[in-house]
């Protein structure tokens, strides 16, 4: 008998939850897919995108700047450019940015970075890691990458 009573205490207590909106089932929903853009292959095997797509959510894979002129202030120009093109294909905005990582390859450079980043996000600006790499950790020729996140 104290079993039963235990169960009905439970489950009194789980309808209880149900009043107020916390115990209720989700609706069954199919999943969304996600979406992905400018596949880079290794192999013919694909490696990663250049950015992908759930929902209202876009997550812009790291961009850096491979040309002259090997300066930070123009390299960090050419990035946050690359991610606003590819906010803009995917229906966002450099305003519409949650979350942006900042990978350096030399902190000395950090001065110079954040003299063209600010502002270019609007009045509220997105969070932001900021991290300097060992010396080449940045790929290629680039003096800084960038990856984001934002909403649609």
């Amino acid at each position: 008998m104290e079993r039963r009573s235990i169960v009905k205490k439970m489950l009194a207590s789980v309808a209880g939850l149900s009043v107020f909106g916390l115990a209720k089932a989700a609706p069954a929903q199919a999943a969304e897919e996600k979406e992905v853009n400018n596949v880079t292959m290794q192999d013919d095997v694909p490696l990663f995108s250049g950015s992908t797509k759930l929902g209202n959510m876009i997550f812009i894979a790291g961009k850096g700047a491979h040309t002259a002129p090997f300066e930070i202030k123009a390299h960090t120009e050419i990035v946050l450019k690359e991610l606003e093109q590819e906010l803009k294909k995917a229906g966002s905005s450099m305003e519409k940015v949650l979350k942006v990582n900042v990978y350096l390859n030399d902190i000395a450079d950090y001065k110079g970075m954040n003299e063209v980043y600010k502002g270019r996000f609007g009045k509220k600006p997105p969070v932001r890691t900021t991290v300097a790499v060992a010396k080449g950790g940045v790929p290629g020729d680039s003096l800084v990458e960038m990856d984001c996140i934002a909403y649609i």
